[in-house]
C-alpha cells in the first residue's frame, strides 16, 4: 500500500525564495549604487598653463621669445648665456619654455602641454579609475620671486603620443606674480595645435575621458573638417585638432600645424608691436576662416605662433562657435 502520509519539505517555500531574491537584489541595486557614488569625479580643468618647445638653437630661440615676441616680460637667464629651459612669462597664469632638442630632431617642436587643474589627487584618482597610465613628475614655474621652482605634476601621453601634463593652478594664480614681476603687456596662450590622424581616437580621450567640448570646427573648403577646437571644460582656452596632414609633410608644414596662438585684442596694434620689437616678416594681418583677425609669425626653428583676436569680426565658416570666447 502507497505511504500517503505527508513528506517534509527539504527546500524552502517558494514563498521564501522570492523574499531572498528580492533581498539580493535590493542589496545589488544598492551596492552598485554605492559604488557609482564612490567613482572619483573629474576634477576642474582650468586652461593652459604653459607649452614647452624643442629648439636647435636656443640663443637664437631666447632672442625671439624675451625680445620680439614679449620684451615686457620677464625672461629668466635672458642676461647670461643661454642654458635650457629658457622660460618666458606671458602673464601671471601662463608662460613658454624652449628646451635644447634632442637628436634626431623630433617632427613635432611642441614637446609638452601643461594644463591647469584645481586638484592634482583628485585628477590623479580620477585618470587611474579612468585606466589611464599617470606619470608623478615634476614641473618648474615661475614663482612670485621671479625664481623658477619646481612643483608636483602629473604627466601622461595622449593616444597619438603627444605629452600632457597637469599642474595645480593654487589661489586660481599658477605662477601669481607681483605687479612688479608680472608684465605690463600681458599677453594670454588661447590655444595649442598639433597633428591628429584619428580624431575619434583623440576624442575618446580629450572629449569623453578629459570633459572636452567642441568650441568650433572648421576647413579650408566649407563641405572640409581640417581644423577641430576642443575647448577645455571649465575655461575658454582649446587644443586644436590639425587633421588631413599628409604623412611626408615637410618640415615648414609641420612648423604651421604644431604651433601656439596667442590672443590678442587688437590684431593691428599687435602687428605694430612686433615690428616695433625688431619682426621684420611679411605676413600681414587676415581674417581667418572661423572670423578672427589673425597673424601669423614664425620663431628660428619654422614654429607658428599665431597672434589672433578674441572674439570674431565676422561670421565664422563651416560651424558656428559653440562656447565661450577667451578675454584679454
Amino acid at each position: 500500500m502507497a505511504d500517503r502520509s505527508p513528506r517534509k519539505s527539504c527546500g524552502l517555500s517558494s514563498r521564501a525564495k522570492r523574499g531572498i531574491c528580492f533581498f539580493l537584489a535590493l542589496s545589488l541595486t544598492g551596492a552598485l549604487f554605492v559604488g557609482a557614488q564612490t567613482q572619483p569625479a573629474r576634477p576642474k580643468i582650468l586652461g593652459i598653463a604653459s607649452v614647452r618647445f624643442y629648439s636647435t638653437n636656443v640663443a637664437e630661440a631666447r632672442d625671439f621669445y624675451s625680445k620680439t615676441l614679449n620684451p615686457d616680460g620677464p625672461c629668466l637667464w635672458c642676461e647670461e648665456a643661454p642654458r635650457p629651459p629658457l622660460t618666458v612669462l606671458l602673464n601671471k597664469d601662463q608662460m613658454i619654455s624652449i628646451d635644447g632638442s634632442p637628436q634626431p630632431t623630433p617632427s613635432n617642436l611642441v614637446a609638452e602641454v601643461s594644463l591647469a587643474v584645481d586638484d592634482l589627487e583628485e585628477l590623479m584618482k580620477y585618470l587611474k579609475a579612468q585606466k589611464i597610465k599617470v606619470t608623478p613628475t615634476k614641473t618648474p614655474t615661475l614663482h612670485i620671486d621671479a625664481v623658477i621652482k619646481v612643483y608636483s605634476a602629473l604627466s601622461v601621453t595622449d593616444p597619438e603620443g603627444h605629452r600632457i601634463t597637469f599642474v595645480r593652478r593654487p589661489s586660481q594664480a599658477l605662477l601669481a606674480p607681483t605687479p612688479a614681476v608680472a608684465p605690463s603687456n600681458s599677453l594670454h596662450l588661447i590655444h595649442v595645435g598639433f597633428v591628429v590622424r584619428d580624431r575619434a581616437v583623440m576624442d575618446r580621450f580629450y572629449k569623453d575621458i578629459l570633459g572636452f567640448h567642441l568650441y568650433w570646427q572648421g576647413g579650408r573648403k566649407d563641405d572640409e573638417t581640417d581644423w577641430v577646437n576642443m575647448q577645455v571644460p571649465d575655461g575658454t582656452d582649446w587644443i586644436e585638432y590639425m587633421l588631413n596632414v599628409p604623412a611626408d609633410a615637410s618640415h615648414r608644414t609641420l612648423g604651421v600645424v604644431n604651433h601656439i596662438a596667442l590672443g590678442v585684442p587688437d590684431i593691428h596694434a599687435a602687428e605694430a608691436q612686433l615690428r616695433k620689437n625688431g619682426w621684420t616678416g611679411s605676413e600681414e594681418p587676415k581674417i581667418g576662416r572661423g572670423g578672427k583677425w589673425q597673424l601669423n609669425v614664425y620663431d628660428p626653428d619654422d614654429t607658428r605662433i599665431e597672434f589672433m583676436e578674441f572674439t570674431p569680426t565676422q561670421k565664422p565658416c563651416c560651424s558656428e562657435y559653440t562656447g565661450p570666447h577667451p578675454k584679454p
